[in-house]
């Protein structure tokens, strides 16, 4: 080309640029020289230029032919416009509105520049240079520039666009400062080379921020199936390992041992087990969490491994509450069990040991033969003693009686160490059996005597008769005063304070009868004196004045003792008394609180107002209150682990035991957090979806206006209406199809997490399978697979690695050595997972 005006007279030369620009095919030219035929060329020219869609205002073949420049430069400037400028497209503007505000959103960050139009704004070279250094900063030192240089801006920006990026120097800096406006048209044509310069890299910058975007779904999701896997082994490893602990329910001996299991347990259930708690309310969050985010990234649903399902946990969950059911009422039962058997194998020696006391000497004396030589007196004093001999074995019934029904008791009760009780039993039973055939013997024997012998001293007699039934009730008042004692409450410590004052209103009539019986004694050594046979001892009983005034001193002193240790016991069981109200005041606080916040957040999370993050921080309010309160329940249990302590085990002043208020707590603490992690679900589908707070709140309120029975669900003829409420036209072909999405299981219902998908999927963008395939393409410059060069240079370096580690060989045709398959790659990504 030499001089336009000339060159395209005859239409050829024009036919034959148009081809090099479009890359298509013109009609055959003609190849006469005549004017008709130049006419006929250019005419080709311009249909092919207006098949384009491309309006030619005023301009003719005629004109070009006749060389008429302003026409000739008007028809250049529609094909610039056809095929340099015309397919630009900026937020849905285009050609010069489009170009114009690419420049500015280039050039925005860049101070002297302020690009309002293709004249005036680019007379001083600085738009010119920023956007070549907002796309290749190394080219030029931007800083370096100053605002009143405007040529040397002007050959700088020439200059290097010629040299880097073969943009050919259309303008000339001094036309363009010496000139009021400068030429919009030529300004443009130039502008656009560096659109198209930089659009490419644009272009593969969007397509690589797509990839990184998707793949970074893919990865967080996966780490998210990783710990959920990780999460749900050690917590059913926890719970496996835990219930046959639970199971075991076998006693120990000793209370001791029994008190260490409890202790055990109640670190189980104030430590060990919370822990475990939040960690599975933790365990569903998390698994809710992953399943929102791969329904919002249109990934498939995450199925955990065989066994590992949240029902699977909360059935293994379930197992160990029934399993922990009933572990602890069980424990403290045998302790009671246990101590109620120490108790009687104490009461057991001691009535055993007494009786041994009282038993020893009596065969020996029973063996005698002294009425052999006795006078008649002395027989019948033998005999008379005897005889108070049988009263005393008659009145030892009964306690032989007590010793053996207690011996039958600890076997009843699987006392541990029955053997040597029951030996002990078998020895006094034996003992009594041999006690009484003596007795009968000696009697027998004593009845064959005294009809030889006759003579008795009254007085000693008298003595005998009111000595020994004394004595008996002496023996028994120091066996009452020293007999343990099991008591639970205030009401029983009274009880036994009450009778044992009713048993110290007895002592002054006893204390007469002790000086009657002494007086007695007195009387037979005045009668000794007149002559009668001496004797040392009473030949009637076997009892001296001295004895009965040992067993009297040993009474009184007991029943001080007996005071003292009635009235410690009765302080402690007052004590017991003010833990069990101090429990009680706080449990009857505690109980409703916890009761009145769980009913608070089901109402919170059934009637939510104001916008997300308005309900969420009322939530996070919520939860702090809930947390602040923990001190409130950690003060109950250190009351509660006191009357542990103090072994008491019931409280009728309250109905809140601190099982119920840990079942209470826990429930609370799972309702917050689940109400918490919905809300969390509606702020991740908002922001994911790019819903606006307003479109969220229209579909809640929609859902909940025809969810007629209030339970987040809508029967299908209630969900026909709403969609027919919001705009629809709905047929049943149609309906069916809407039907399948929101309720895949046909369980005959649509929940309001379905309804919220379906709404969003129809008024949300979202990222699909062929989007990524065909960012993939623009890295790969339209080939059919990639490089892993390519994958490092367009890609940041952990998602470039991902994908070379992930994608499978390219095995199409043209397929070099390194080529990678980023189609399957891209469409595994929307494929089911391995999961």
């Amino acid at each position: 080309m030499e001089k336009i005006e000339e060159d395209f007279l005859n239409g050829l030369k024009l036919m034959l640029l148009l081809e090099v620009i479009s890359g298509e095919r013109l009609p055959r030219p003609n190849k006469g020289k005549m004017r008709f035929h130049k006419i006929a060329n250019v005419n080709k020219a311009l249909d092919f230029i207006a098949s384009k869609g491309v309006k030619l205002v005023s301009i003719g073949a005629e004109e070009i032919v006749d060389g008429n420049l302003k026409m000739t430069l008007g028809m250049i400037w529609t094909i610039i416009l056809c095929f340099a400028i015309q397919d630009i497209s900026v937020e849905e503007t285009s050609a010069k509105e489009g170009l114009l505000l690419w420049c500015q959103q280039k050039t925005a960050p860049y101070c002297n520049v302020n690009v309002q139009n293709f004249h005036t704004s680019w007379k001083d070279g600085l738009a010119l240079c920023a956007l070549m250094h907002r796309h290749c900063p190394d080219l030029i030192d931007y800083a370096k520039l100053r605002k009143d240089d405007r040529i040397g801006n002007l050959n700088t920006a020439f200059e290097v666009a010629e040299k880097y990026l073969d943009i050919p120097k259309m303008l000339d800096a001094e036309d363009i400062v010496n000139t009021p406006k400068p030429d919009e048209k030529a300004m443009m044509t130039y502008v656009s080379c560096f659109y198209h310069a930089f659009a490419g890299a644009e272009q593969a910058k969007t397509a690589a921020n797509r990839i990184c975007k998707v793949l970074a779904v893919n990865q967080e999701n996966e780490k998210l199936m990783e710990e959920y896997e990780k999460l749900t082994s050690d917590l059913l490893e926890w719970i496996h390992r835990t219930i046959p602990w639970l199971e075991n329910r076998v006693g120990e001996p000793s209370t001791g041992a029994m008190q260490h299991k409890l202790e055990d347990f109640r670190d189980y259930r104030r430590l060990r087990k919370p822990l475990c708690v939040q960690e599975k309310c933790q365990l569903e969050i998390n698994f809710n969490t992953l399943q929102t985010k791969l329904r919002l990234s249109h990934r498939p649903t995450f199925m955990p491994s065989e066994g590992k399902l949240v029902s699977d946990i909360a059935n293994a969950w379930q197992g160990l509450e029934q399993v922990e059911k009933g572990y602890e009422d069980w424990l403290l039962s045998e302790i009671q069990r246990l101590q109620w058997l120490q108790h009687l194998a104490e009461k057991f020696k001691q009535k055993a040991s007494l009786h041994e006391a009282w038993t020893r000497g009596k065969e020996d004396l029973l063996s005698q033969r002294d009425f052999e030589s006795a006078s008649l007196q002395e027989v019948r004093a033998l005999l008379r003693r005897h005889g108070a001999l049988e009263s005393d074995l008659a009145a030892h019934q009964d306690r032989v009686e007590d010793i053996a029904a207690l011996a039958q008791e600890l076997n009843e009760l699987d006392y541990h160490d029955a053997a040597s009780v029951n030996s002990c039993c078998q020895a006094i039973c034996d003992q009594w059996d041999n006690l009484g055939t003596l007795t009968q013997k000696r009697r027998d024997a004593l009845e064959r005597t005294e009809k030889l012998l006759e003579t008795v001293d009254q007085l000693q007699l008298e003595f005998a008769r009111r000595a020994v039934p004394f004595n008996n009730w002496l023996d028994g008042a120091v066996e009452d005063l020293q007999d343990v004692w099991l008591v639970h409450s205030v009401d029983e410590t009274q009880s036994l304070l009450t009778a044992h004052e009713q048993f110290k209103a007895t002592l002054p009539e006893a204390d007469r009868e002790q000086g009657a019986i002494l007086g007695i004694q007195g009387e037979i050594q005045i009668c000794q004196t007149y002559g009668l046979r001496p004797s040392s001892a009473n030949p009637y009983v076997n009892l001296s004045p001295q004895d009965i005034n040992t067993k009297w001193d040993t009474v009184r002193k007991l029943v001080p003792s007996r005071d003292q240790s009635l009235q410690e016991e009765l302080a402690q069981q007052q004590v017991n008394e003010r833990l069990r109200r101090q429990f009680a005041a706080q449990a009857n606080a505690v109980g409703p609180w916890i009761q009145a916040k769980v009913e608070e957040v089901g109402r919170l999370a059934a009637g939510m107002a104001g916008s997300l993050e308005e309900q969420m921080a009322g939530l996070w309010q919520q939860e702090q209150n809930i947390i602040n309160y923990k001190s409130d329940i950690d003060r109950l249990e250190g009351d509660h682990q006191l009357l542990q302590e103090s072994l008491v085990f019931d409280n009728k002043h309250t109905v809140y035991s601190m099982e119920h208020i840990r079942v209470g707590w826990e429930q609370l603490l799972t309702s917050i957090a689940c109400t918490i992690n919905e809300v969390e679900n509606q702020v991740l589908t908002r922001d994911a979806k790019g819903l606006s707070q307003e479109q969220l709140n229209e579909f809640w309120a929609s859902f909940n206006h025809f969810d007629r029975k209030q339970n987040g669900m809508m029967e299908p003829d209630d969900f026909r209406a709403c969609l027919i409420s919001m705009g629809y036209d709905l047929g049943e072909v149609e309906f069916a199809r809407i039907m399948t999405m929101v309720d895949p299981n046909a369980a005959g219902v649509v929940t309001c997490q379905a309804f919220i998908d379906f709404m969003t999927r129809e008024t949300a963008e979202t990222d699909t399978a062929e989007q990524v395939v065909a960012s993939f393409k623009i890295l790969a410059g339209d080939k059919n697979y990639i490089t892993s060069e390519e994958l490092r240079r367009e890609l940041p370096t952990e998602q470039a690695e991902y994908c070379i580690c992930r994608m499978a060989p390219y095995k199409g045709s043209g397929a070099l050595a390194g080529a990678l398959d980023y189609v399957a790659f891209s469409s595994a990504l929307y494929a089911e997972s391995d999961l």
